[in-house]
Formats: C-alpha cells, sequence, structure tokens
C-alpha cells in the first residue's frame, strides 16, 4: 500500500502544476470546503484503497476517453468499483465506439498526465469541447473523491458542490447516464 499523509484542509504549500493551483483558488472562490492528503503516487484504483481509507470515502474513476478520429472527448465519471466497457458506454451515449484518449490529448486538453484524469480538468475547458458524463450512481454518493489534478494528491468534496457549484462554474451540464 502507498503511504498517505494527515488531512488537510488548506491548499498544498507548494503546487506541481498551474491546474493543481487553479483548483484550490477556484474551491476558495466557491466556497467549497474539502479535505485532502498527499501521497505516493498513485495511477489505479488499487493504489486509491489508502487513500480512500485515510479519507473515509471512495474515489470515484474519472476516463478521458475519445472517439476514434480524436475530435470527440468525454469525461466520464463512475464508482471506483464499477467496471467499465466501452461498448456500453458508447451504446448508452448513442455514439461511436470510443476508447482512452491519449495521454497527448489528456495533457493538452484537461492539463494533467495519466493517473490524474480529474473533473476540475474542466477547468480548461471554457469552450465546452469535452462533454461531461456522469454515472447516475455517483449522485448517491455524499461525498466525491478524486485527485487535484496531480497523481500524488487527492481530495473530498461534497457530491452536491461538484454538481451545484463547480460544473455551472465551469459551463458545463452533465448528461446523467445508467452504466
Amino acid at each position: 500500500m502507498i503511504a498517505v499523509s494527515e488531512i488537510y484542509t488548506t491548499p498544498p504549500a507548494t503546487f506541481r502544476t498551474e491546474l493543481q493551483e487553479k483548483v484550490y483558488a477556484t474551491l476558495s472562490e466557491l466556497a467549497i470546503p474539502y479535505q485532502r492528503v498527499d501521497c505516493e503516487e498513485a495511477i489505479t484504483m488499487e493504489d486509491c484503497i489508502a487513500i480512500d481509507e485515510a479519507l473515509h470515502v471512495e474515489t470515484v474513476k474519472t476516463l478521458f476517453l475519445a472517439n476514434r478520429q480524436e475530435t470527440q472527448f468525454y469525461l466520464l465519471v463512475t464508482p471506483g468499483n464499477k467496471p467499465f466497457r466501452t461498448k456500453d458506454f458508447s451504446h448508452t451515449l448513442g455514439v461511436s465506439r470510443v476508447s482512452f484518449a491519449t495521454p497527448e490529448k489528456l495533457l493538452e486538453l484537461l492539463g494533467c498526465k495519466v493517473g490524474a484524469a480529474t473533473i476540475f480538468g474542466l477547468l480548461l475547458d471554457p469552450a465546452c469541447r469535452i462533454r461531461t458524463v456522469i454515472d447516475r450512481d455517483v449522485l448517491s454518493l455524499e461525498d466525491y473523491a478524486c485527485t487535484d489534478s496531480t497523481t500524488t494528491g487527492y481530495m473530498k468534496v461534497k457530491t452536491t458542490d461538484i454538481l451545484e457549484k463547480f460544473l455551472p462554474h465551469v459551463g458545463h451540464t452533465p448528461d446523467i447516464i445508467i452504466l
């Protein structure tokens, strides 16, 4: 298991990326409280077990997907323990088959590397090129846990704050689906 810090309610002393700094500035601006931890690099859902235990929550799975031509992009948020099948996702949305977007597109459009995809990357998408898709099961979660846009920082916020404050702030209206 990876090492996880104590819980903090303040931003990191130094930021690893511009997006990470923007995440904490936006949470402050929107008066969204959070709890966060620092950790060793965590990329897979299995890596998140120690983080989940520290924050007393289940980290959501955030996937950045694209069509074959990389002209349509999707940010999918689903419960961390739920299996994902591209066929089911594509069928539910009525779109052509998708796959994981390239690491280059992830960095270009969401400002993070593989393993750090987060809903907070939408701060970098004012033109709404990325279609936000949330599995309905996420709506029943009281708390929403995800990366702070790095693979070494994770946080917990209220799900209602994501839906009612953050997403309207960035101009994204999510498609709610059942997977």
